[in-house]
């Protein structure tokens, strides 16, 4: 079983930008033909990192205040797939750099969730806004700290 989780971004960034900003070397660099692209990084991260552009995309998942939904035209996404068999404090931190390099090197609305149903943060017209702030991010040592509000 594995544990996934989903930065997506509202707007229309190509699949091949938003990988070079979550990904500044280029051998870690998710690869493949638009508008999806895939890294192997378990070794290296612990996660296999997918970056995926499309149209539209239906986001409906569970916040602090009950359900929230969110319809982003067109869309990227970068996904991560951790097996539970490593290190998971490793795992998140790594991610959570890769979602702190994304969400510093651009603009757009954003929101990031676990498992397609628990919202983790929003950015929306610029306010960042975390989510299971005394859960999750709280659990995780540092992960406060390595995406800033």
């Amino acid at each position: 079983m594995a544990t996934e989780y989903e930065l997506t971004l509202a707007g229309g960034a190509a699949v091949d930008v938003v990988a070079e900003r979550a990904f500044p070397d280029p051998a870690d660099r998710p690869v493949g033909p638009a508008p999806l692209l895939v890294a192997a990084l378990d070794d290296r991260y612990g996660f296999v990192a997918t970056v995926l552009s499309g149209r539209s995309r239906y986001v409906e998942v569970l916040g602090d205040n009950g359900n929230w939904l969110w319809e982003p035209e067109p869309y990227t996404s970068v996904m991560f797939r951790m097996d539970k068999s490593s290190d998971v404090e490793w795992q998140v931190r790594n991610m959570l750099t890769v979602v702190g390099r994304v969400l510093g090197t651009g603009s757009e609305d954003a929101a990031f969730f676990v498992n397609g149903d628990i919202l983790l943060l929003t950015r929306l017209d610029g306010v960042v806004v975390k989510h299971r702030r005394d859960g999750w991010w709280a659990i995780h040592d540092g992960a406060d700290q390595v995406v800033a509000d």
